[in-house]
């Protein structure tokens, strides 16, 4: 067994990062299925999380992300404020090249044999369309297309949510919700950022934007010819002078040891998902009096929209819901404050604290 499997099963066995349920390995040789499943906690329901379609190096690597990803779905869950635990699942191959109908057929009744402990929805390489094939042979499955019974698209509430985030975190600093008259950059203007976007202009907020795809910037520029601007990259994103709030909406692992030095903004909100490079980063952020809002508490507008198809989906019930990410991140805040830690401590917190409450009354 190589060092590479010995501390996957040590993480998942031994670790603080593992404690895991269960792992399920899939294979379906005549469709070229490869996928791990994992279930980290179910104490608050059925684990709910995404099925990541991506081309890992190693069959090793593939199970360590599920695990950390399943993981990082119990606290967002439990944030959420969702009666759900967490779970993911991640296929193993290239999804412009390996994904088949007969592929996610199979997935489908991988995910189906678990009876409702896991319950799927869109990830990284996956979309509605894929969740309509999997849902032919798996009941327990959302991010479906409305004409499937799904709500379609989650990327409107989860920019809603954020920008909720975004509110809390302007009345925790500056006393007040409103984000008119400050200047907001966003790292990313695809599915989540444009939506982003339309919250702050719409509240008379500055906003400054880049992307590497060139028509997603010009598409919100032409959207939005007054009160937005864009810069180069990121590198020049986060060195805006006058920059309020920092929106990281792209790529994981946006906040590390070289972007939080030189980051002007004094807030960090933003919709993409694992911001924070690695442990100790969240300190950093801290001793520059940078206020961080936990990615995955403001996130959670997507989660909470696919939770809710398993009720039969209402737009306005879910808004409700993701509107209180406005309340939940200030009481973060609060415990932050009270406990003097970071916020993102602070949010693990009060999310093992509810897992643990809902264990202890299962027993």
């Amino acid at each position: 067994m190589t060092d590479v499997d010995n501390g996957v099963l040590h993480t998942l066995f031994h670790s603080d990062q593992g404690g895991h349920e269960q792992v399920v390995l899939c294979q379906d040789r005549a469709s070229g299925l490869k996928a791990v499943i994992a279930i980290h906690n179910t104490a608050l329901g059925p684990a709910l999380g995404g099925t990541r379609f991506y081309p890992y190096a190693s069959e090793a690597e593939a199970v360590a992300d599920a695990l950390n990803l399943a993981r990082g779905m119990s606290y967002k869950n439990a944030m959420a404020g969702l009666d759900h635990g967490g779970g993911k699942a991640v296929i193993i191959g290239d999804p412009e090249r390996d994904k088949t109908e007969e592929l996610l057929l199979a997935y489908g009744r991988f995910v189906a044999s678990l009876g409702g402990r896991y319950v799927t929805a869109c990830d990284v390489g996956t979309y509605v369309a894929d969740m309509d094939v999997v849902a032919r042979e798996c009941r327990w499955t959302t991010g479906r297309s409305p004409e499937h019974g799904g709500a379609g698209d989650s990327s409107v509430l989860t920019a809603f949510g954020v920008f909720q985030g975004m509110r809390a975190s302007a009345r925790h600093l500056w006393g007040d919700p409103s984000l008119r008259g400050r200047r907001v950059g966003v790292a990313g203007v695809g599915k989540v950022g444009h939506h982003l976007v339309d919250h702050l202009r719409d509240e008379g907020a500055e906003v400054v934007v880049t992307d590497v795809r060139e028509e997603s910037v010009r598409r919100i520029l032409d959207k939005h010819p007054a009160g937005v601007s864009a810069v180069a990259d990121t590198e020049a994103l986060i060195r805006v002078e006058g920059l309020d709030i920092y929106a990281p909406c792209a790529l994981g692992g946006a906040l590390d040891d070289e972007t939080v030095p030189v980051l002007t903004a004094q807030v960090v909100c933003g919709a993409a998902n694992n911001q924070l490079a690695h442990p100790g980063v969240e300190k950093d952020l801290a001793d520059r009096g940078i206020l961080y809002a936990p990615d995955y508490v403001v996130n959670a507008g997507g989660v909470i929209q696919v939770a809710d198809e398993l009720h039969g989906f209402d737009f306005e019930r879910c808004r409700a819901k993701a509107a209180k990410i406005f309340d939940t991140t200030l009481a973060i805040f609060a415990r932050a404050k009270d406990d003097g830690i970071p916020p993102a401590a602070a949010a693990d917190r009060i999310a093992e604290q509810r897992m643990h409450e809902a264990a202890s009354r299962n027993r």
